[in-house]
């Protein structure tokens, strides 16, 4: 057997518990349909989760999963999480750097060599804490190409590019282009792809089955959630831009019910080794934004919080995890807007005690 897969064995009763409803949901008066109005109705939707103690004490669909159709969100419903996916990008990294198969401090042209003389001090460590220097793929695509790129396709635009925004490791610049590949890297070091090895390492080993990173042709997301936007006052479909198909920065499709048994997963060792878990979960650059104060690997920290957000064409989505008090929120929506990062944060009020 080999070492990994004896971190994988048995999964906790998270998913029986789910359903057999083991923790209460939370009362009428706790408030949270009030705030939940907008998404409603016969519009885009909206699934809220809210894990305490281990257990899921809300756990609701709003509004429609398919507006034409007049589908419901359920907490089965699977979104496309953009950036809320660099959790599992790192993730990823994290375990082959447990299998021996790569370093966090290995120089990114030992995986990805094409790249030009600029990139020669880059490390894997620098891409996921967003200290890199890479240039925004999104700034490099041609606007008159209306194709999907894909991560490879950012690797081809970056190795154009001999330029960077500054010395690896000297800032900060949130970076899509770092993650995307970081996927590649994945793909390298495993012998697999990346969406296989994060089907096959993470996904499936936690249960978490309608979850993947989603490539057209390749699978299909069970109960898909579409992305709209409102235009001239009229909700329509933008489910897809050209940057869509880019797995590594934000492809992923999941639902609250999946998230639950990820969020139960980062608490323990079934996946990840605790020291892994605290090289996500610790500061490894601070930041200038004032919600961010300081990023790990795929994650946001501020305080005592760690979250991260996802925003792309037709979804905003958050989740919020407070490990010392055994608190998570996630919202996951298929609208343009709002962003719900705020949202989640009154949801969560409901749980925490005065103070915390």
């Amino acid at each position: 057997m080999l070492p990994w897969m004896s971190r994988l064995a048995p999964l906790c009763l998270f998913a029986l518990s789910t359903v057999a409803g083991a923790a209460p949901l939370a009362p009428p008066d706790a408030g949270i349909d009030g705030l939940m109005q907008r998404y409603d109705g016969r519009v885009p939707g909206a699934a809220v989760l809210v894990l305490k103690d281990g257990q899921p004490v809300f756990r609701r669909g709003y509004g429609l999963a398919v507006v034409e159709d007049g589908t419901p969100v359920s907490p089965a419903t699977n979104f496309r999480l953009a950036s809320v996916s660099k959790q599992f990008t790192a993730a990823a990294i994290l375990l082959l750097a447990e299998d021996g198969r790569l370093s966090i401090d290995d120089p990114l042209k030992k995986w990805l060599p094409g790249l030009p003389a600029v990139a020669d001090a880059m490390t894997l460590r620098q891409l996921l804490s967003h200290t890199s220097g890479l240039l925004d793929y999104e700034d490099l695509m041609d606007p008159a190409d209306t194709r999907q790129v894909h991560d490879i396709d950012v690797l081809h635009l970056l190795q154009k590019e001999n330029r960077i925004y500054f010395a690896p490791g000297s800032s900060y610049r949130y970076s899509n282009s770092g993650y995307a590949l970081l996927a590649l890297v994945v793909g390298k070091a495993s012998g697999s792809d990346f969406a296989s090895f994060l089907r096959q390492r993470i996904f499936l080993p936690l249960g978490m089955t309608a979850t993947f990173a989603h490539q057209d042709g390749v699978d299909e997301v069970p109960d898909r959630a579409y992305g709209y936007s409102q235009i001239d006052g009229h909700w329509q479909r933008t489910d897809q831009s050209t940057t869509s198909a880019v797995l590594g920065d934000g492809g992923i499709y999941s639902s609250i019910d999946d998230l639950a048994k990820w969020d139960t997963a980062l608490y323990d060792e079934r996946l990840l080794r605790r020291a892994s878990l605290q090289q996500a979960f610790s500061a490894a650059t601070a930041t200038p934004e004032p919600d961010v104060p300081h990023y790990g690997f795929g994650w946001r920290i501020n305080g005592d919080a760690l979250w991260h957000s996802g925003e792309s064409i037709g979804f905003r989505n958050v989740i919020v995890r407070y490990p010392k008090q055994k608190l998570t929120v996630v919202v996951l929506s298929n609208r343009n807007d709002p962003e719900p990062y705020a949202l989640a944060l009154q949801i969560a009020r409901r749980w925490q005690e005065p103070g915390q």
